[in-house]
């Protein structure tokens, strides 16, 4: 068992999301080894060394968490691959470049991606897919509302397609194929098999989602309400540390959690 503390960084160190990491990774037992900010500027309240280059911090980890724009999505996947250091990825939105280099970076390194690092999301996300399985697309239409604070920019939310994809996953489909959002005038019929998504936007809600399958007879809601971004914070620290010890490769959080695989 390794004695030494575990130096995390974290990028994006004066985000909303970086503020609170900086706060969890001390309460966890972690030593906060710096971050980075465009400008490579200290941010107030926050006592370590700054940094506006990736490489620079990977250099003085052992994890790097990473909830940044997806334009840097690529830099730090080739920085922190170079560096040899383990990697918590939380940013969505990515291509399939992008994606790409964070898959070959996880041939080198160890990396934990997730949409969302909430226990209870990854729990949802699971038990979605579960019900995809049984629940035939022909029978029963799948649908997914999530509502978030009025300054998100992207829709539908990241979680929002990784519930999506869950459901996709169950019924051995491409989401892609499948996915109706944003319906609006005269849209016709809905498309049998259909996953349809629904995205709502006001004050300053943290995230709400809800998977809901409905039959001609029966309706079926999953539902989870964030009320605080800490449980983001926290599930990417209980990641970092699930990290340490182990082997090169892609993880997500239902590893972290111990989740069997189904």
């Amino acid at each position: 068992m390794n004695a030494q503390p575990l130096r995390i960084g974290i990028t994006g160190l004066n985000g909303r999301v970086g503020r609170l990491l900086a706060q969890e990774v001390p309460a966890a037992g972690a030593v906060l080894a710096g971050g980075t900010t465009r400008d490579g500027r200290p941010v107030e309240g926050i006592d370590c060394p700054v940094h506006a280059d990736i490489a620079t911090l990977a250099a003085q980890c052992d994890v790097v968490i990473d909830f940044t724009h997806v334009s840097t999505v690529v830099a730090h996947a080739q920085a922190l691959a170079a560096a040899g250091t383990a990697w918590v990825l939380g940013t969505t939105g990515l291509s399939a470049a992008d994606q790409q280099a964070v898959d070959l970076a996880a041939t080198r390194i160890a990396v934990v991606q997730a949409a969302n690092f909430s226990p209870g999301v990854t729990l949802v996300t699971r038990l979605a897919r579960q019900m995809a399985a049984v629940l035939p697309g022909s029978e029963y239409d799948a649908e997914i509302l999530e509502m978030h604070h009025r300054q998100k920019v992207d829709a539908p939310s990241g979680t929002a397609l990784a519930m999506g994809r869950a459901v996709a996953q169950g019924r051995g489909i491409r989401l892609e194929d499948h996915i109706e959002s944003g319906r609006d005038g005269h849209t016709g019929p809905r498309a049998d098999g259909a996953i349809g998504f629904a995205a709502l936007r006001g004050g300053q809600i943290v995230g709400e989602h809800s998977v809901i399958f409905t039959s001609s007879h029966e309706q079926i809601s999953l539902t989870h309400r964030s009320f605080d971004r800490r449980v983001y914070a926290t599930g990417a620290v209980r990641a970092a540390h699930w990290l340490r010890g182990h082997e090169v490769g892609l993880y997500d959080m239902e590893d972290v959690l111990g989740l069997p695989r189904d």
